[in-house]
């Protein structure tokens, strides 16, 4: 026993200092195992904002965006979300996994129960009306966040993202990433039928 503690002191280690990093590496492999459970939505991140109103929001509208009767395009604002169930999309133009979940919005652009509400982020006025010229325009009002600090306030952790906002304002639902087939009909279909039967 003295001789492993002699050794222990004489490479520089102390017992005490093994045991925390013992602690750390049992720590990160349960917390890994958790991570990766079977069935586990690797894009539920949890929000503090489910359950709350969703921020104040007032984003100047997209230079020389236009909408389909080619009219300015409405502005993101607070106002925009009252009374609606409304998607709120956050995507730029150079964001791929944004260009790979455009189709899905370009369907849910279909469905008269719901509006989608773009925020873009971080994006230049050309690059984001040449992306939606070229791909399709399912927005109903597009906010210019140009510095990132409303996506703050909605608790963004990059892009794709998409929060599911009530009609009465309160969010809902957030999904981190793109849309795949499986998120659209297991997740955000039903939480619409429920949502747009309690207007």
């Amino acid at each position: 026993m003295q001789s492993s503690q002699r050794d222990a002191k004489s490479s520089g280690v102390s017992w005490p200092l093994l045991a925390v990093a013992g602690a750390l590496f049992l720590l990160f492999v349960v917390l890994g195992a958790m991570l990766l459970q079977p069935g586990r939505d690797a894009a539920a991140v949890p929000s503090a904002l489910i359950g709350q109103l969703a921020p104040q929001t007032d984003l100047p509208a997209v230079d020389g965006l236009f909408n389909a009767e080619g009219l300015d395009m409405p502005a993101f604002t607070s106002s925009v979300l009252e009374g609606k169930v409304t998607l709120v999309n956050v995507w730029a133009s150079w964001c791929v996994p944004c260009r790979e979940e455009h189709p899905f919005l370009m369907e849910l652009a279909t469905d008269d129960r719901v509006q989608i509400v773009g925020l873009n982020y971080k994006d230049t006025p050309k690059n984001a009306t040449r992306f939606l010229a070229t791909l399709g325009n399912p927005f109903d009002a597009v906010g210019a966040d140009n510095n990132g600090r409303t996506a703050i306030n909605w608790g963004v952790y990059g892009v794709p993202e998409t929060f599911l906002v009530a009609a009465d304002g309160t969010i809902v639902w957030k999904h981190v990433g793109p849309f795949t087939p499986g998120i659209m009909q297991n997740d955000l279909v039903p939480l619409l039928d429920k949502h747009t039967a309690e207007q």
